[in-house]
């Protein structure tokens, strides 16, 4: 296919691919005259990983360019790849310590938390920092809030991850793989947590009786607060 054709199933615009090409995150089509290619589908699922890591991670082009290289070179092992595109993140400050400052001090209680759950995480885990520094801020607010109670939510989210791999299970292709597992998991975090805000409000209400007719209801008085009966 030629470039505008890549262009059009990538959604991709004919500019941000010469740049792409230029950059080494796209490899080059087979040339066909001097300023000519052909390209074809490996093109087209490189570029949507390509957007995938860019417009949806975040991931500058550099580290974009990373990611891409480490995915071909694990492709043979789906479990690095996933590891690389969905642990990549967009500003080192979500690594925690990245920039050489001291490591948490809720560490060792996040350690707790992956032991209790039984989970297999890598050492240098992103996400474990994350954990340790929400740990860090409910203790600096005086709040009565330890690892323990993290771990229903942990059992819930192992749901939720299994669901996750369950939709990428039978692809085979690694960079198809890579975008799905992307997309999906970065695009539904804030459905996710809208069904959460949701949830609380319908488990709320079943617990308080409220019911459609509540305070919220459309045609209810503002403030919850009736009218005075007609004279």
């Amino acid at each position: 296919m030629r470039i505008s054709e890549l262009s059009r199933r990538s959604g991709v615009p004919i500019t941000t691919i010469k740049y792409y090409l230029r950059e080494g995150l796209l490899h080059p089509g087979r040339a066909t005259a001097p300023n000519q290619a052909e390209y074809d589908d490996s093109h087209v699922r490189r570029l949507r990983l390509v957007r995938a890591l860019v417009g949806v991670r975040g991931l500058s082009v550099g580290a974009a360019k990373e990611v891409l290289g480490g995915v071909y070179e694990r492709e043979g092992d789906p479990h690095r790849v996933l590891g690389l595109v969905l642990g990549a993140t967009a500003d080192a400050a979500d690594t925690g310590d990245a920039a050489g400052g001291a490591a948490s001090p809720r560490m060792s209680e996040v350690d707790a938390l992956l032991d209790a759950l039984g989970w297999q995480v890598s050492e240098d885990a992103s996400g474990k920092a994350v954990v340790a520094r929400t740990l860090d801020t409910l203790a600096e607010l005086g709040t009565d809030y330890d690892w323990k109670r993290l771990v229903p939510y942990g059992e819930l989210a192992a749901r939720i991850a299994a669901v996750d791999l369950d939709g990428i299970e039978g692809i085979r292709d690694p960079l198809e793989m890579a975008e799905q597992a992307l997309v999906l998991t970065v695009l539904l975090e804030p459905a996710l947590m809208a069904l959460r805000r949701l949830a609380q409000e319908h488990q709320s209400a079943v617990r308080r009786g409220a019911g459609p007719e509540g305070p919220d209801a459309p045609g209810a008085p503002a403030g919850g607060v009736s009218p005075p009966p007609a004279p």
